[in-house]
């Protein structure tokens, strides 16, 4: 009766470290996962920090033409009342 018992529990031990090593290799798998993800979300965010970035200068340039076109505007509307020669 002994010997019936331990192999079976020999080849439940075996079973349930086939089990563990596949469980193992999943876990590996999903770290490599979660690893590759997080490297595309700081590109991702990197590309986000460019666009502010070029968003930004593209604000800045468009408040120095609003600027400039108020000033000429304001210096037509001040010639009207000028006297011409």
């Amino acid at each position: 009766m002994t010997d019936i018992s331990q192999e079976l529990m020999y080849e439940l031990m075996k079973r349930i470290q086939s089990d563990l090593v596949t469980l193992k290799d999943g876990q590996r798998d999903m770290r490599q996962d979660i690893v590759s993800l997080r490297n595309h979300m700081h590109v991702m965010q990197g590309d986000i920090n460019n666009l502010h970035g070029s968003m930004a200068q593209v604000l800045t340039r468009l408040d120095r033409i609003e600027n400039r076109l108020e000033l000429r505007e304001l210096a037509e509307a001040q010639a009207r009342f000028e006297p011409h020669p």
